[in-house]
């Protein structure tokens, strides 16, 4: 089941922040992590984004009810995110991008959506998020827009415009002050 090996990946990624890089990620270690605070709202998401695939809609909104409730995030359905999904902190979070990839840390504030009201969740009006992309605390994500691979947005950035890959950006609204080479 695909759900189980993307799974891995996100608890692969909690172990390298946890600073366990060589730590090797199993079904039992799932089953462990998910009363962590840090891996049950990935979970949570994963589990109401897969009975959404599957056309299972009212029991995936409860689940994503839930993680709103307790963990204070929402995440669209629609949204796909790639596996090594991070959450450092959840409180405040609204996840409605398009698609976001693999890799990609999001903190505790962050809004990745339409710049518009779009209750209808129009593709073209949210972010498409590349991979290895760190978000920072209070960040937004606004609009139709494209993130590159391996870029950081500083703490509260506000980004309405594209960015390219390996690049740092932060302000109001955001501009890339520096590249990043790290991976």
């Amino acid at each position: 089941m695909i759900i189980n090996k993307v799974l891995l990946s996100d608890l692969e990624r909690q172990y390298y922040y946890d600073g366990n890089k060589d730590r090797l990620p199993t079904f039992f270690g799932v089953i462990k992590r998910s009363f962590n605070p840090r891996f049950t709202p990935v979970l949570l998401w994963r589990i109401s984004h897969h009975l959404y695939v599957l056309g299972l809609t009212p029991i995936a909104k409860l689940i994503s009810l839930l993680n709103f409730i307790i963990f204070g995030i929402e995440i669209g359905l629609r949204c796909e995110i790639g596996e090594g999904l991070y959450l450092p902190h959840t409180v405040g979070t609204v996840i409605g991008a398009n698609k976001i990839g693999r890799n990609v840390v999001i903190f505790q504030g962050v809004t990745l959506g339409a710049k518009e009201i779009d209750i209808g969740y129009q593709a073209d009006k949210r972010p498409l998020i590349g991979d290895h992309v760190v978000i920072g605390s209070g960040a937004k994500v606004l609009g139709g827009i494209q993130i590159g691979n391996n870029v950081i947005i500083g703490a509260n950035a506000v980004v309405t415009k594209s960015l390219p890959d390996n690049v740092v950006a932060v302000g109001i609204p955001a501009r890339i002050i520096r590249t990043n080479n790290q991976e």
